[in-house]
């Protein structure tokens, strides 16, 4: 039941769509709209889509805990938010259970086939066939998380997804955008491959989608009745295996029902480190989530980055020097550990003070001068997140993709699900490592069963054993520090999480050598951008970066802050809600 503050918000909303009668433009994202803050007292769920949101929240309020609440969250945005939402790509969820026991990172990354080989992609390199498909992860990952930790029955938390997908759920501004502008791609419109996305995404009328059009997908609806009743084996052995083995035949992937059969997720150690009084939990590889923000935010604890202003040119220099060295060590040593020997010291303080000690203060590194062994050819994002919460404390941060936004366009013929285009993840050419931001460095060659290197970085931050606060972005590369920003923000800087979202987010990722920074066009930041530059920085602009929808605990009240990203949208959902609204 929505309290009556909910039940405003939710009227507005639907006066709003009243009055919307054109289509979305395909050209233009969303108006921005007020960063929202909801708090409560039972629990939180914070996601790109309101309806998954409360999808979520519902469980919470049946009994479920954050576990149970983050499945039934996934597999909704799998119908809500099918650009990144998936049953067809992978991801890794973080798990702290509280009440004493330690911290868990369920990694359902996609792995390459059994018949990938290193140089598959020399002759084709398009991303949007059936070639390009990984290993889907999510089905398997979500059932073994649930086996751990759930509560309510499976089919209690996949039942509300397979309902909206048959009963229709009505099209926001971002879903209207998000498939618009997809099936306005002149290669969708023309490809026969695309033709089965055209018949599940396109508007039955042959028009674009409108804000407040209701979205029907049967054929997706009867693939998540059938994992609701039979688990996780109906996609990876049954029905769906079939449908999915037999589009990989037509289209000339790799993917087998050996492949399925195989595949497992798995439970991994947490990376874990320290800043200030807190505990920082991350993903550990094959995601470099973990190890690159822990790695930055050792580099810069001892700088006393609160002492100058946020977005001074010294700490926007410094903050920008660590994310070059993380970013560099991430293409030198991180890739799949059960193919890959991991170097232990990535994340102890030690090595990032040997790190911090060769920032220089005066001017920037050159990016090619950080690691002169890794040879540099001639010149020649899309994910989603969700944080979870229950009144018992348990956290969960969930961040699960496609790869691309929408993946590899595929939809598998009569199941109505996309697939991903995951095999884009990894090296595709062994030492081609250019200045324009390729790598190919070894550690991340393709492998028959090897997990692609992730970007991905859910992170839970507790302290006194208890979850503090519960964060994590898509965003592809600029995932890292999009969460190392938003740490930095309430850790470092003591804003409030409302304000750590809103701020303005910066990205470096080693090659190529350019600082984007969101505030790079502002007059507020105009000084220090050229500060910047003058240190030998290149500062572009980045419209937006992230959507860092996030959780944090009031150490006053203990009431759970859900704060909702207004880069793309979505929704804070609280349990029992003290009051919600628009900052």
């Amino acid at each position: 039941m929505f309290s009556r503050t909910e039940a405003f918000f939710a009227t507005l909303y639907l006066f709003t769509l009243t009055l919307s009668t054109a289509p979305i433009s395909a050209a233009e994202l969303p108006a921005r709209q007020p960063i929202q803050e909801v708090r409560a007292t039972g629990g939180m769920v914070v996601s790109d889509s309101e309806i998954a949101s409360r999808v979520g929240r519902d469980v919470l309020a049946d009994g479920g805990n954050a576990v149970d609440a983050a499945v039934a969250t996934a597999f909704a945005l799998a119908v809500t938010w099918p650009e990144a939402g998936n049953i067809g790509g992978g991801g890794f969820m973080m798990i702290h259970p509280g009440a004493g026991r330690a911290p868990i990172c369920v990694d359902y990354r996609e792995t390459a086939p059994l018949a990938a080989t290193e140089n598959m992609f020399a002759t084709d390199n398009n991303r949007h066939k059936c070639k390009a498909v990984g290993v889907p992860g999510t089905v398997r990952g979500l059932a073994l998380a649930h086996q751990q930790f759930g509560k309510l029955h499976w089919k209690r938390l996949v039942t509300p997804a397979a309902e909206l997908a048959e009963q229709g759920f009505a099209v926001n501004p971002w879903l209207a955008h998000s498939t618009n502008d997809l099936l306005d791609d002149a290669s969708v419109q023309a490809r026969k491959r695309f033709a089965e996305l055209r018949r599940v995404y396109g508007h039955p009328d042959g028009r674009a989608w409108q804000v407040g059009d209701t979205m029907v997908l049967p054929d997706l609806a009867k693939t998540l009745r059938l994992i609701a009743e039979e688990g996780a084996d109906a996609f990876y052995q049954g029905q769906i295996a079939d449908q999915l083995v037999a589009q990989m035949r037509q289209g000339n992937g790799l993917i087998t029902k050996e492949d399925l059969a195989v595949y497992q997720a798995k439970l991994r150690e947490p990376i874990r480190g320290t800043y200030r009084d807190y505990e920082l939990i991350g993903p550990p590889p094959p995601s470099s989530g973990g190890v690159c923000v822990i790695e930055a935010m050792n580099i810069l604890e001892p700088f006393k980055l609160r002492e100058q202003p946020r977005y001074g040119s010294r700490n926007m220099h410094l903050i920008t020097e660590a994310m070059r060295r993380v970013f560099c060590d991430r293409a030198r040593y991180l890739a799949d550990p059960d193919f890959v020997g991991i170097p232990p010291q990535l994340t102890t303080k030690p090595y990032a003070a040997e790190l911090a000690s060769k920032i220089v203060l005066e001017h920037a590194t050159r990016s090619d001068a950080l690691a002169p062994e890794i040879a540099l050819a001639p010149e020649s994002p899309d994910t989603t997140h969700f944080s979870v919460i229950d009144r018992d404390g348990m956290a969960v941060s969930n961040t699960y993709t496609l790869e691309a936004s929408w993946g590899s366009r595929i939809v598998v013929t009569g199941a109505g699900f996309v697939l991903n285009n995951e095999m884009g993840d990894f090296n595709w050419e062994r030492g081609v490592t250019n200045r324009a931001g390729q790598i190919g460095t070894v550690p991340n060659l393709i492998q028959p069963g090897k997990r692609m290197l992730s970007s991905q970085s859910p992170f839970i931050v507790a302290r006194d054993g208890k979850a503090f606060l519960v964060t994590g972005s898509p965003g592809g590369r600029t995932i890292i520090n999009t969460v190392l920003g938003s740490l930095l923000n309430v850790l470092e800087f003591e804003m409030t999480l409302a304000e750590a979202i809103d701020a303005p987010r910066m990205h470096h990722q080693w090659f190529p050598d350019e600082l984007r920074f969101e505030g790079a066009k502002s007059d507020e930041h105009a000084a220090a951008v050229e500060q910047l530059r003058a240190l030998g920085h290149t500062v572009l602009h980045r419209d937006r970066q992230g959507s860092a929808h996030s959780i944090q605990v009031d150490p006053e009240t203990g009431q759970f802050i859900g704060v909702a990203d207004w880069r793309r949208g979505g929704a804070a959902v609280g349990a029992d809600s003290q009051a919600t609204g628009r900052k």
